[in-house]
């Protein structure tokens, strides 16, 4: 099919000349006068193409990108945004056309026919009509690096780094996403109790006020909890909810993956990334900006979604967009200032297409991005990283080889960034399924010998032990339906399980002494994977080399697994009606609180599953459930709200703490 670039500069009309030329859009009027008129009046397209365009949007897309393409949970569709990145040079409307029509709409990619997809894109297009020489305008640059008004010295102080590494045996705190560097997820509390949860109540709530995506994982330091949702960072009092201080960043470069999951505390520093690539440091006390620097590049497709951890002076992060073929790192950033230390490259071999990254068709190949929480091991100084998927996704024999490191544990001084081991989980990925959890860390007995241990689990469903001294895999265990895993991919299409989002993903498994198990959230809902005849790249966009058509929502479910951690034995299962994709908590209380894409909180009996305790939030639940203690009252916060433009229906981002009557 011919190119056409859209050019800044180029009339309206001119461009949509150029996709009737394309794509046809006009042809299928009723009559030639009808459509002649139309065009006339309105430009190549015609209203009817455009109004149908809308109901077909309305039905497949508004849940997704918003009634008004801009006002959902994914990437805007109008606006300078939309209009700066698709009227460069470097992209033309047929590159525009095959991202509309080989990625949506999920959660069934590439299931509407052609015209359908001509009929949305002549609505778009319509929606974005601009005067002729107005289509696309040059912006300036982003700037790199911005000092705060105040200095980059905070006002006051803590946690420090011997708070941070005492953190999982502090029951009052909850100092890192994952609770602590070890990621257990583990509160030594008991004064709710698997006699009493029965009684919880909803002691305060918090709205951040942010239509978005809400999946933060909420720290708390000495009675303050510090959140977020895409762009608002807020402090607020864990036992009353009421706000302390509310900060907003305002974008300074584009935004596509509208999400965020927390902020790192450390000296009297509350740090944070944002969608638009910027990495930025609060003072604590008060909330103001102390400094912000850009260290990843959206227009490449580098979307920062995780948490950070500071460790010492480091800020440790990366850029998740695999699926967008970025060159996937790790890096450490400074905490006074953000500038860079160290960065470890995850793919090195992909670009260059030598090692373990053969590529028999010399196409752009790539991923290994990082998105998901940290641990690290403080003895050892080694920090882990879970490296997801290869790219493109789905085409595995058009790079043949494992991969490295995609889709593996990698451990890494925490200090330099060197490679001290890996394990790679999933080699020659052909299924999206990274690998998103390197925790909890822990100490247990298997087979009679004690062994120190990292648990490893991602989107193919299998939950894995490993040895962190001898680096051996001691048992796996599937914990979702596990279906033509091994079957290779065609054009006619594979029903695999688990799916395109099966498995574990932003939010992993956590860890009771008690019991010795591990309690693992996960989504069961498989897909059908097909390959096309075309695998395309265009830069920052989805690089998928085929299509997926997800299984019907009701046919989708989801898990929460116990499992003994010395054998990997199932000690019980609960199943929820939908996906399980927030946050796992357990406590010395003997429970485990956990969140439903259903919209329920829900506390369970660590020892057998049973569900003791059950409230509706009214919104998708895909965030994180922290506990810990203020004046010596237990609290236990959920946050509710949007889970993701899959996982549920909207809900306004809210915060509910729950205590025992005092």
């Amino acid at each position: 099919m011919q190119r056409f670039v859209i050019h800044p500069g180029v009339s309206r009309l001119l461009v949509l000349s150029m996709l009737a030329s394309a794509f046809g859009l006009a042809a299928r009027s009723s009559s030639a006068a009808v459509a002649q008129q139309e065009a006339q009046e309105g430009g190549p397209y015609t209203a009817t193409q455009a109004s149908r365009g809308r109901d077909i949007y309305r039905a497949h897309c508004a849940v997704c990108h918003g009634s008004r393409l801009d006002d959902g949970v994914a990437v805007a569709l109008v606006g300078p945004d939309f209009l700066g990145k698709w009227g460069t040079p470097a992209r033309s409307l047929d590159d525009l056309f095959f991202i509309l029509r080989t990625t949506m709409p999920l959660p069934a990619a590439g299931s509407l026919a052609k015209d359908e997809y001509v009929d949305v894109l002549a609505y778009i297009l319509e929606r974005n009509e601009l005067p002729a020489g107005e289509y696309a305008q040059e912006s300036a640059p982003a700037p790199a690096f911005i000092r705060g008004e105040k200095g980059l010295t905070p006002t006051g102080s803590g946690p420090t780094q011997e708070e941070l590494e005492a953190a999982a045996e502090n029951p009052n705190d909850w100092l890192y996403h994952t609770h602590d560097y070890t990621g257990r997820r583990y509160v030594d509390l008991a004064q709710i109790d698997r006699d009493n949860v029965g009684r919880l109540r909803v002691e305060c709530a918090y709205q951040p006020g942010e239509l978005s995506t809400f999946h933060s994982g909420p720290l708390v330091y000495r009675g303050v909890m510090y959140l977020t949702t895409l762009n608002v960072t807020a402090a607020i009092d864990a036992a009353t909810c009421r706000e302390k201080w509310r900060h907003a960043w305002d974008p300074l470069d584009r935004q596509e993956w509208v999400n965020n999951r927390g902020v790192a505390i450390k000296d009297g520093r509350v740090v944070r990334a944002t969608p638009d690539g910027y990495l930025y440091a609060l003072d604590a006390a008060s909330g103001e900006l102390l400094w912000a620097r850009q260290v990843s590049k959206p227009a490449l497709g580098e979307q920062i979604t995780m948490p950070p951890m500071i460790y010492e002076d480091l800020i440790l992060i990366g850029p998740a967009g695999s699926e967008n073929n970025i060159s996937g790192w790790i890096g450490a950033f400074r905490l006074e200032d953000g500038e860079p230390v160290w960065r470890f490259e995850t793919v090195p071999d992909a670009t260059q297409g030598t090692g373990t990254w053969p590529n028999p068709e010399g196409i752009p190949l790539g991923g290994g991005a990082v998105w998901t929480p940290l641990s690290l091991d403080v003895e050892r100084s080694e920090l882990y990283v879970a490296v997801t998927n290869p790219a493109p996704d789905l085409p595995a024999h058009l790079r043949p080889g494992p991969n490295l490191y995609t889709n593996s544990l990698v451990a890494l001084d925490v200090r330099t960034g060197e490679l001290q081991w890996y394990e790679q989980l999933v080699p020659n990925d052909a299924h999206d399924w990274d690998l998103t959890q390197v925790s909890p860390l822990f100490g247990t007995t298997v087979n009679g010998q004690r062994r120190d241990v990292v648990a490893t689990v991602g989107k193919d469903g299998v939950l894995r032990l490993l040895d962190r001294e001898s680096h051996e895999r001691l048992w796996e265990t599937p914990i979702t339906t596990q279906e033509n895993m091994d079957v290779p991919l065609d054009e006619k299409g594979v029903r695999v399980c688990p799916g395109l989002l099966g498995g574990v993903e932003w939010n992993g498994p956590a860890y009771s002494p008690r019991t010795n198990a591990l309690y693992v959230p996960a989504v069961d809902w498989c897909t059908t994977f097909a390959l096309t005849d075309e695998v395309r790249f265009v830069e920052g966009e989805l690089y998928m080399g085929g299509t997926t058509q997800m299984d019907a929502e009701s046919e989708s479910q989801g898990w929460l697994t116990a499992v003994d951690a010395s054998t990997g034995e199932v000690l019980w299962r609960y199943r929820s009606e939908r996906p399980l994709i927030a946050a796992v908590t357990t406590t010395a209380g003997d429970l485990v609180f956990a969140g439903e894409v259903t919209g329920d909180f829900i506390a369970l009996d660590a020892r057998t599953g049973e569900v003791l305790y059950r409230f509706h939030t009214g919104g998708p639940m895909g965030g994180g459930i922290v506990s810990y203690a203020v004046d010596g009252r237990q609290y236990v916060a959920a946050a509710s709200g949007q889970g993701s433009f899959i996982f549920g229906p909207r809900g306004s981002p809210t915060l509910f703490v729950f205590a025992l009557p005092e």
